[in-house]
């Protein structure tokens, strides 16, 4: 438990001393099969510095996190293993030395948070957004066959607040 309140009072000094900062990304748990009492523990530690701070939060699962950093699918076809995000990353950021994985994901977890906060507040157009930014930020879809025939579900982050993204700045 000592760990979980390091890193969490070491996450809140961050955001003290870079009042800049206004929203973040974090990596949420993941669940099923890969489900982590220590992750989760994790996640609720990052999360309670940054709504103490009011800081705005996008939530990224891993495996939207290496959709993203794959960029376009149809170009490269496959999972992304830890070495694929660590190459992205090289190849994204220009960095030639070390790079573990952890940073890899904590690299492409900043940038599409970013990315997402700039679509929200207008700062950057849904057409410029990647196949996979697309995919992961603005989806929607319209069933054509079967009983929900017609419907419309909005599945892109943008359209889960509350959910899958906070305003924790506009709280009292």
């Amino acid at each position: 438990m000592t760990r979980y309140i390091f890193l969490r009072d070491s996450v809140g000094r961050l955001l003290d001393e870079n009042p800049v900062v206004e929203a973040v990304g974090v990596e949420s748990p993941p669940f099923g099969e890969q489900w982590s009492e220590g992750l989760y523990a994790l996640f609720l530690m990052v999360t309670e510095a940054v709504y103490l701070r009011r800081k705005d939060v996008v939530y990224f699962d891993p495996g939207t996190v290496k959709m993203l950093a794959k960029g376009d699918p149809r170009l490269r076809p496959g999972k992304m293993f830890k070495a694929d995000m660590v190459d992205a990353a090289r190849a994204d950021t220009g960095i030639k030395g070390k790079f573990n994985h952890n940073e890899a994901d904590a690299y492409h977890i900043a940038r599409f948070a970013a990315r997402f906060w700039d679509l929200y507040h207008g700062r950057l157009e849904a057409e410029h957004l990647t196949p996979s930014e697309q995919q992961a930020f603005v989806k929607i879809h319209t069933f054509v066959r079967g009983k929900q025939a017609g419907k419309t579900v909005h599945q892109g982050a943008l359209f889960k607040e509350n959910k899958r993204f906070f305003r924790f700045s506009l709280l009292p």
